[in-house]
């Protein structure tokens, strides 16, 4: 069987893209790596990596290998932390991965709550553009913790957040936000409009582009954007209309919001790849407890039947 050490060479070697390297990086002799590693190939039954003139090549069997690899030394070093933690040891880092967009809304408050909690317990944030990356970042190992939708047949541990609404968002002086229906708006009547819009690299785009075309259009772009907070600027500067999580509108707002009829919603989950240790089950608790899905600056404005 593979041992942990074998596994971290293998990671290593890919990652420095030399044994040489790799051997230097671990502080071990190159021998010493190499033999251990032709150690792995014979447990496998076959090559896992190409030597080239220049570096090294996977194998299909180490593109195969090397993501477990990767999980099985993420998991190892997970369960050392997790022990201590059990131990009553409030120290360390805490991993968690989530998306940008829940990232600049939902988690700031939640953390600087949590942090006041387990002050001796530092941070290491992953951010990902797209639910699908941030599913498979988890499986492989990546972080004790994701907050985002929960992926489809998620084995691990989940604790449902809540959803979170998504508004549109126009300058204060857009004839929409003027309209008799604020603050609701039917998409279909945006259909002739340019829209601020997201780079397709990133999930906000894959949403915004299914709500149009739910309400029969496909949304003409005037400007593309990665970042929530930006698209939030160029539409209440009146490059055109957009669609964010309600929780990424700040405070103070100029602009103008209003929302979807029908109401557009992401449901939003705590997930972990194992059981929870107690420090990672305290931050879902609190999570879960003072999650900003609806901020009440925005559902403030929303209720008095304008958002401007």
């Amino acid at each position: 069987m593979a041992t942990l050490r074998q596994l971290e060479y293998l990671v290593a070697i890919v990652d420095e893209g030399s044994f040489t390297r790799a051997a230097e990086s671990l502080n071990v002799t190159q021998p010493g790596l190499s033999h251990q590693f032709q150690a792995l190939e014979r447990e496998v039954g076959g090559p896992l990596l190409e030597r080239l003139p220049r570096g090294v090549r996977l194998t299909p069997a180490g593109r195969s290998m090397l993501p477990h690899a990767r999980a099985a030394l993420a998991e190892a070093g997970r369960a050392t932390v997790s022990a201590r933690r059990a131990a009553g040891v409030s120290t360390g880092e805490l991993h968690l991965a989530t998306l940008y967009s829940v990232s600049s809304g939902v988690l700031p408050p939640v953390l600087g709550l949590w942090r006041r909690k387990h002050p001796g317990v530092r941070i290491r944030l992953f951010e990902h553009r797209r639910s699908d990356e941030l599913a498979q970042a988890m499986a492989a190992g990546q972080a004790d913790v994701a907050v985002g939708p929960l992926p489809e047949d998620w084995e691990g541990t989940a604790r449902h957040i809540g959803a979170e609404e998504f508004l549109v968002v126009t300058g204060s002086d857009d004839p929409v936000a003027l309209s008799d229906r604020a603050p609701d708006v039917r998409l279909s009547d945006l259909a002739e409009r340019e829209w601020v819009h997201f780079t397709p690299d990133s999930g906000l785009s894959d949403i915004l582009e299914r709500a149009c075309g739910a309400a029969g259009f496909r949304p003409r772009v005037a400007v593309r954007t990665e970042q929530a907070a930006s698209a939030i600027g160029y539409a209440a500067a009146g490059l055109g209309p957009t669609l964010v999580p309600a929780n990424s509108i700040p405070p103070h707002f100029a602009g103008a919001f209003l929302r979807p009829d029908p109401p557009l919603r992401r449901q939003l989950t705590g997930y972990t790849r194992t059981s929870p240790d107690p420090v990672t089950s305290s931050f879902l608790e609190t999570l879960g407890e003072h999650a900003p899905l609806m901020p009440a600056h925005v559902a403030g404005r929303l209720r008095k039947g304008g958002s401007r």
